[in-house]
């Protein structure tokens, strides 16, 4: 008997474990579109074709839903964009994270674009631990970008005197404004330039 209750209270774990999965892809996907604060337990219920007891046995709250959901995009973004170029190197994983960004919006990864960018403009005026929860992951993409041209620097492929924080600066923010003119427009054009203004940027910066 104590095995049989055993084996099913492991079924219930695992059964739970993916059913919160599957509304926290859910709720990132929706909040790109509806923003964090378009989240509710009904919207989500109705999106899983679940109850909305069966949603709100996994939150303890609307505010802990929302910061499941940063966490859950945060683990997206780094399954996507960033650990796909990690065996690169210096220079090459610098160009890599650009790009690997904006096939992450141009495969349609999420309906609304890139999580952050759509997060950050909807909690940029509004402290809180939501708004702090969305700046730490902006500033950990910046951290792998500087940390890929900071190597690049010292295998000297990128100047000696090269300014890494607004290098850094420039290709973040070709990103995130191709980001918002692709979902804004639906051109794919965009993405073209960025990365064309992408490589002129770093070109300005290789060693000679």
């Amino acid at each position: 008997m104590a095995e049989i209750q055993g084996v099913t209270a492991r079924r219930a774990r695992v059964d739970g474990e993916r059913t919160r999965r599957l509304i926290l892809h859910t709720a990132v996907r929706l909040a790109t579109v509806e923003g964090l604060d378009g989240l509710s337990i009904g919207t989500l219920a109705h999106a899983t074709q679940l109850s909305k007891s069966g949603v709100y046995a996994h939150f303890d709250s609307k505010a802990d839903l929302q910061l499941a959901t940063v966490d859950s995009a945060r683990a997206l973004f780094i399954d996507v964009v960033v650990a796909p170029v990690l065996q690169l190197r210096g220079l090459d994983r610098l160009r890599a994270l650009c790009e690997s960004f904006l096939a992450y919006v141009e495969n349609g990864t999420l309906p609304g674009g890139c999580f952050f960018a759509a997060a950050a403009a909807e909690l940029g005026g509004r402290p809180g631990p939501l708004r702090e929860r969305v700046a730490a992951n902006q500033k950990d993409w910046i951290g792998v970008l500087t940390a890929a041209a900071n190597e690049a620097v010292s295998r000297n492929e990128l100047r000696g005197d090269t300014d890494v924080a607004t290098l850094v600066f420039e290709l973040n923010a070709l990103v995130i404004a191709a980001n918002t003119a692709y979902i804004l427009h639906d051109d794919p054009a965009v993405l073209t330039q960025a990365r064309t203004a992408i490589e002129r940027v770093i070109l300005a910066t290789t060693a000679a």
